[in-house]
């Protein structure tokens, strides 16, 4: 009973310091957690970004080879 009217009396001289206490273990608690999600967005935007370069690569081959085909079928009819 004399811890809780401690309390009181300390809450009542400084209302504020409890809670600003618990956001700053609150906060504490959420650094780790966030550092996570910050770095697991990281790796999947670095892979979109991986995904989107070889899209573009097999694009560009795409394009090329189709490019050629039509040169080369032309050589052959014309050797034919």
């Amino acid at each position: 009973m004399a811890d809780k009217t401690a309390n009181a009396d300390r809450f009542a001289r400084n209302p504020q310091g409890g809670i600003t206490a618990a956001t700053a273990i609150g906060m504490n608690a959420l650094k780790p957690i966030m550092n996570f999600q910050i770095s697991m967005l990281r790796m999947w935007a670095d892979s979109i970004e991986r995904f989107a370069g070889n899209y573009d690569k097999g694009l560009e081959e795409t394009t090329i080879s189709g490019d050629e085909q039509p040169d080369e079928r032309s050589g052959k009819e014309r050797a034919a």
